[in-house]
């Protein structure tokens, strides 16, 4: 069973994003933690609460019954894409105006667990159930 948790519209460029995911992917959730909590890049701390808050979608899922530490979670997807630019202008030399774009990204965390949840928690259960 997997869980999702999106961040929109995070102000920063996806390429300076990009050098932290990088850092984490395929990555176990308490190693990935540690490894953004030392990581002394502003992406570190968005990425930090997107994980986060995938975690506890995760626990969500189970409804409450147990936490995530009884589990071995692990970063099975992360990725960042390109959001909205929003366009100003900046005046420059001889009455002209450059165009300064303010990049924005969005990022996408699925984590999942490695070993097999108990078959109550499976998602053919909960379908027969409903």
């Amino acid at each position: 069973m997997e869980a999702v948790a999106k961040l929109k519209s995070v102000p920063m460029s996806t390429r300076k994003m990009k050098l932290v995911v990088d850092l984490i992917r395929g990555k176990e959730v308490e190693d990935a933690l540690d490894i953004l909590r030392f990581t002394n890049k502003e992406a570190s701390l968005w990425i930090e609460k997107g994980l986060l808050s995938a975690v506890a979608n995760w626990e969500h899922k189970l409804e409450g019954r147990e936490s995530a530490d009884d589990y071995d979670l692990y970063i099975k997807t992360i990725f960042s894409g390109q959001g909205a630019q929003m366009k100003r202008f900046r005046p420059a030399p001889h009455g002209r105006a450059h165009r300064i774009r303010k990049h924005s990204c969005h990022v996408t965390i699925v984590v999942e667990n490695r070993a097999e949840l108990p078959a109550e928690y499976s998602e053919e259960a909960q379908e027969a159930e409903a």
